[in-house]
């Protein structure tokens, strides 16, 4: 809310509010979201244009989620189901549906993307792309995993060369970065600003670095619960292999990449950072979501679910003493 008003400017993020963060730390948060807060804000006030902005970005994600699974499945009563499945499961995702977070945008410039890649409508897709770019910096694997997957189809066909202009489109991704960092340029006197920003990049040269508790951001040696996500992810990586890799590539590399890319993060929120995998592991795993067994076990898990995320949302409030200057 506090970007949404002043963009990256210290003397008004300095003025006003009430959180204690360092003025250097608000470029390690990119302008797509805070952008469509600002938008909302013209309607409605600050926080209610904050949850407004997640719940139409969470509509957007079930929306691209169905047209997907839709498009791959091919069976309409199995997709219902997994989209019922997608708006509650995993937990953490269910969280992030529900506070100011930009996930739910970051994971609709995804699905989308790929939707349309998948059709070679190619300006759409890299207009989400740009999108999600915009919101998260891992926007730049969706890149990766696109250009992965074109190379990969079209080598087999032996058509790279002919159609590598189709690509055209994907110039503006990079582009966007640019803009992005000549706002921080205008406004912070900085270029690489985003960078400058404090400890806001969690990668690491190796894997499973989320086990040494005492890096920052961690702090705590309960960690047994990142195993169990690690293990789930990796089980649906082979899941979706099995299931796509032929004729779906790109359902594939995807989640393949950014879940590599979460191996090299040490964070205790792990959960949140593999959520854009996690509708495609719904579908590396809809045969079994299809089952009786798991849909009995969902239903009992939801009052849990639900309850989690009171628990959660309740536990992690911002300590802001007065909310004047967010309205």
């Amino acid at each position: 809310m506090i970007i949404s008003k002043c963009w990256y400017d210290k003397e008004c993020t300095g003025a006003g509010f009430s959180l204690s963060l360092p003025l250097e730390y608000y470029p390690a948060h990119l302008p797509g979201y805070p952008l469509i807060v600002n938008i909302l804000n013209r309607f409605v006030v600050g926080p209610w244009a904050l949850l407004l902005a997640t719940l139409s970005g969470s509509v957007l994600a079930l929306w691209g989620f169905y047209r997907l699974a839709l498009d791959v499945l091919k069976d309409k009563k199995k997709v219902f189901w997994l989209s019922i499945v997608f708006m509650f499961f995993p937990a953490r995702y269910f969280v992030l549906r529900m506070v100011g977070a930009p996930e739910t945008w970051f994971l609709a410039s995804v699905l989308w993307s790929i939707y349309f890649f998948r059709k070679e409508r190619y300006l759409f897709s890299a207009l989400w792309v740009v999108l999600a770019q915009l919101l998260k910096s891992p926007g730049v694997l969706l890149l990766v995993s696109l250009g992965l997957a074109w190379l990969l189809d079209e080598k087999k066909r032996g058509v790279v060369k002919e159609k590598i202009s189709e690509l055209w489109p994907y110039v503006l991704v990079p582009v966007s970065v640019f803009f992005v960092f000549l706002v921080y340029k205008i406004q912070l006197g900085d270029f690489w600003a985003y960078f400058n920003s404090g400890d806001n990049i969690h990668l690491n040269p190796l894997p499973y670095l989320v086990f040494i508790s005492t890096k920052s951001w961690l702090g705590t040696i309960w960690l047994e619960d990142v195993i169990y996500v690690f293990l789930l992810g990796m089980l649906a990586l082979f899941a979706l292999k099995k299931k796509f890799w032929t004729k779906e590539k790109i359902l594939v590399l995807f989640p393949l990449l950014y879940f590599v890319a979460g191996l090299l993060i040490a964070h205790r929120d792990m959960s949140r950072y593999l959520s854009p995998t996690y509708p495609f592991f719904i579908l590396g795993f809809s045969k079994y979501l299809m089952k009786k067994e798991f849909k009995i076990v969902f239903f009992l898990l939801l009052p849990a679910i639900i309850l989690y995320a009171v628990n959660f949302v309740v536990g992690n409030t911002a300590p802001i003493a007065d909310w004047a200057p967010y309205l």
